[in-house]
């Protein structure tokens, strides 16, 4: 069986569990909806990092590789997140996604001996980090001590692709540098969250803002921002989600490890929402193609979710930080309406098969 044939499933499984993790999300800010399953809102977390975005990665990973033992990571993460969504009783879901990303991590090891470089070193610690804190919450740790270990595994995953494409223009041995020692600092941040967790918050949020000012400064989107059609919409993307990068960095910089409430959700929606999902509208017309074989025509409309996810996310977090309750729910709304709208925008447009 050729291995595009079974790619279909492992996105679609990444869809359900999307959805799942949005519905829990929508519980979660209080909407009056079914719960369908009793643990599903408590769980919106891990089946949005480890679940979805566990899936999503290691197949894009794994599509890379082009081997098939590599698609292991993506099955186990799929499943697991499935069994999660659905309120399997026992450990069963936890344990297969954390063997999704133990393959993962393998994966990264074979990425190493083949080539080692900068940007593969980055993106095999973000693999690790997603284990270390898919371990974590195996182990039944409170999901505010490791939350960061989930953020790291895509911040580090997305930096070391940007790095990678960086070399299209050829880094001063000054910028490369700035990137290592940026990069060390947040990484330093994540070893200092478990012995010293409020400090840790700090450290990693010194990092964030490095690496949101670097990639504002030298990402190779600031260039490919002055062309036109889908280079500008994906370069608009990327630089608009590294300013949320720093956003969150600057409030885990001041206000350090808090284990619940307004600021606390400032912090990770900064990331998740507005650096990772921003990420996600920039490249999927690139990775939906390179995963399913089809290619998607961009459309200038794709900037109207992009601004929708921008501007609810400005209510959200304002709402968030100066106690207006309805600005949080309906921006958290409008947040998710964003991410669908644009997931129904890019499915039917003119999906064509790839000529050979």
């Amino acid at each position: 069986m050729k291995t595009n044939l079974y790619r279909l499933p492992l996105m679609l499984i990444a869809l359900v569990i999307l959805t799942a993790a949005a519905w829990a999300g929508l519980i979660r800010l209080g909407w009056r909806l079914p719960a369908l399953q009793p643990t599903l809102a408590l769980n919106h977390g891990p089946l949005m990092v480890a679940g979805f975005f566990g899936t999503l990665i290691s197949l894009e990973r794994a599509v890379a590789m082009g081997k098939r033992w590599t698609y292991l990571s993506p099955l186990m993460s799929g499943l697991g997140g499935l069994l999660v969504a659905f309120g399997v009783d026992g450990l069963a879901g936890p344990v297969l996604i954390t063997l999704g990303s133990v393959w993962l991590v393998l994966i990264f090891v074979v990425v190493l001996q083949q080539h080692w470089a900068g940007y593969t070193v980055v993106m095999a610690g973000g693999a690790l980090a997603l284990f270390i804190g898919n371990l974590l919450w195996l182990l039944g740790w409170p999901v505010h001590q490791f939350v960061l270990w989930w953020a790291a595994f895509l911040i580090l995953t997305i930096a070391g692709e940007r790095l990678e494409l960086s070399r299209m223009v050829q880094l001063s041995r000054r910028r490369q540098i700035g990137f290592a020692v940026v990069t060390l600092i947040y990484v330093a941040g994540l070893l200092v969250l478990l012995p010293a967790w409020d400090l840790g918050v700090r450290i990693t949020g010194v990092g964030m803002i490095g690496l949101a000012l670097w990639l504002l400064l030298y990402d190779i989107a600031r260039r490919t921002v002055k062309q036109t059609g889908l280079t500008r919409f994906i370069a608009v993307c990327l630089l608009s989600g590294y300013v949320w990068l720093g956003v969150s960095g600057v409030v885990g910089l001041i206000y350090g490890g808090l284990q619940a409430g307004p600021i606390y959700d400032t912090m990770l929606h900064a990331i998740f929402l507005g650096f990772v999902f921003v990420m996600v509208f920039g490249h999927a017309p690139i990775i939906f193609p390179a995963v399913l074989g089809f290619d998607i025509d961009y459309k200038s409309y794709f900037y109207l979710p992009l601004i929708l996810l921008h501007a609810s996310l400005i209510l959200r977090l304002g709402g968030e930080m100066l106690g207006w309750g309805w600005a949080r729910v309906w921006g958290g709304l409008m947040n998710e309406i964003a991410v669908l709208l644009y997931l129904g925008m890019i499915a039917p447009i003119k999906i064509v098969r790839k000529k050979a």
